[in-house]
């Protein structure tokens, strides 16, 4: 009995690509959304082994130090103090909103599959042996070189998104604290401040004494 690599890797390869599916699938459907968070977590990590699967350790090592160690803890701060009854409660609304950006999505990834079907007849420039060697050089020659406006493009887009995180947790709810800095800036001391004059405390004693004599 021989030893196929190739069978060992289609096992591991569909094996990891439906637990993504499946984890995919529960972040949508799961009640709970920290339990959804924990779905997309688990998702992440078949995603990364996909990635080491396929010969890319970099973006294999980077997707769990950097989404699952980093991101998926600031998408469980913001879940935990976000009001998600209020989002559930008007969730109609949102639906032309959510349809809108499904649609771009599914056409975006749709040019990209009929592209890469068709192909282009433009010449393929194959890289150096050196860059093709190292794939974590080769990744930042395409990054920061073919595709540096894009990779821009995706850095503007996650600062947007973590001012709204923060806009919307600083929202005026009954059920959290907040402080307001331009009434604390304009506090006068009378105010917030009154002297009262007291005796001191060897009169008192003093007055005491006598009343009890």
């Amino acid at each position: 009995m021989t030893f196929d690599p190739s069978t060992l890797f289609a096992v591991f390869f569909y094996g990891f690509a439906g637990l993504l599916v499946i984890s995919a699938l529960r972040v949508i459907t799961a009640r709970n959304p920290v339990h959804a968070a924990l779905f997309l977590v688990w998702a992440f990590f078949c995603a990364s082994g996909i990635w080491m699967l396929l010969k890319a350790e970099f973006l294999s090592l980077a997707l769990i130090l950097v989404y699952v160690g980093a991101v998926m803890v600031l998408f469980l701060f913001v879940v935990m103090m976000l009001d998600l009854e209020h989002l559930r409660r008007d969730f109609k609304k949102f639906l032309p909103v959510a349809f809108l950006m499904g649609a771009v999505i599914v056409l975006e990834l749709s040019i990209v599959i009929i592209r890469s079907f068709i192909g282009t007849n433009a010449p393929v420039q194959p890289m150096p042996e050196e860059v093709m060697a190292n794939n974590t050089q080769a990744l930042g020659m395409l990054i920061f070189v073919d595709y540096v406006y894009a990779f821009e493009v995706a850095g503007v887009i996650l600062l947007v998104a973590i001012i709204a995180a923060v806009a919307l947790t600083l929202r005026n709810r009954k059920d959290s604290k907040s402080q307001n800095i331009h009434e604390q800036v304009n506090v006068v001391a009378a105010d917030r401040m009154r002297i009262v004059k007291m005796g001191s405390d060897m009169a008192a004693k003093q007055d005491t004494r006598g009343e009890k004599e």
